[in-house]
């Protein structure tokens, strides 16, 4: 493959960052309107937004993004939003810690990369409201390209009616774009957010992909976006639910316990840290995943 793909790569990009905004205003809106319940006395949530930069190893511009982080708000703890876009040359140990695509015939010899993306994790005040995690990206080299993501719920007080919902929309979603998407994903977010250490799940799961490349270009973008698009119609109606509902210190404890299990998660096993901090990216962007408080028994 020696096309460079520019239109793709910038409408890609775009898209990310539509999506970004889309989500970043209906957080601040779930700030805005949480007006009963724990917290709602509190001051509204809002983002605090740092734009980041990368730079090789010459010292020359290698992309960046923004990355989004609120605190201490009425609904959300902890939520960062991150959008970038990154290029350059991948070393022996970034390929090594590539999601997919190992070992591309040509890599090493030419080891440009181009990747844009958006990742998002929320840590809630409410423990009733359940932790998430969702990502969409593309990765292109001169040698092979390809779309990635998906979300997972993450409750540490579990609701069989959440869980059905979440999985609901994404299924809905999935199977736009043919019957045989859903059950993939889904049983790929089983295998991939598992904790071999805990022999558990990280929470109730969801959908997750990599590797996607159907050689049609425009159908796996347009799966990418519908993926993208599930996120809030999953995600929104249940902190809406969830976080007017009164908490003591056994909740608040279970959240902590679950969050430790979280972290382990993305400090042991997550694809997307060991990538992003292989490359260069901020560190305080990378991990921005990580819960603001946690606990371990």
């Amino acid at each position: 493959m020696t096309d460079l793909m520019e239109n793709e790569r910038s409408r890609a990009s775009a898209w990310f960052r539509t999506l970004r905004d889309e989500i970043v205003a209906a957080f601040e809106g779930l700030e805005d309107s949480h007006s009963v319940g724990p917290f709602s006395d509190a001051p509204a949530g809002r983002f605090e937004v740092t734009e980041t930069k990368r730079a090789s190893d010459d010292g020359s511009d290698a992309g960046g993004g923004l990355m989004s982080v609120m605190r201490g708000g009425r609904v959300f703890e902890k939520v960062g939003v991150n959008v970038s876009t990154v290029y350059g040359e991948l070393g022996e140990r970034a390929q090594m810690a590539m999601a997919a695509r190992k070992g591309i015939p040509g890599m090493k010899e030419d080891p440009r990369f181009w990747a844009s993306g958006i990742s998002l994790v929320a840590h809630m005040q409410n423990p009733h409201c359940p932790a998430v995690h969702m990502n969409t990206r593309m990765f292109w080299t001169p040698h092979a390209w390809w779309f990635g993501g998906g979300s997972d719920l993450n409750p540490c007080l579990e609701y069989d009616e959440d869980t059905a919902h979440f999985h609901g929309v994404q299924k809905a979603q999935c199977d736009l774009h043919g019957d045989g998407h859903y059950p993939r994903l889904k049983a790929w977010a089983d295998e991939y957010f598992y904790i071999p250490h805990r022999k558990r799940a990280r929470g109730v799961g969801g959908i997750f992909l990599d590797d996607h490349n159907s050689g049609d270009w425009e159908a796996d973008f347009a799966f990418i976006q519908d993926i993208g698009r599930a996120f809030l119609p999953a995600f929104r109606p249940l902190v809406e639910k969830r976080r007017v509902q009164p908490f003591g210190e056994t909740e608040k404890d279970a959240q902590l316990v679950h969050r430790g299990l979280y972290a382990e998660y993305n400090l042991v096993y997550d694809r997307g840290t060991k990538f992003g901090l292989e490359t260069g990216h901020d560190a305080n962007a990378v991990l921005m995943s990580l819960p603001p408080l946690a606990k371990w028994t």
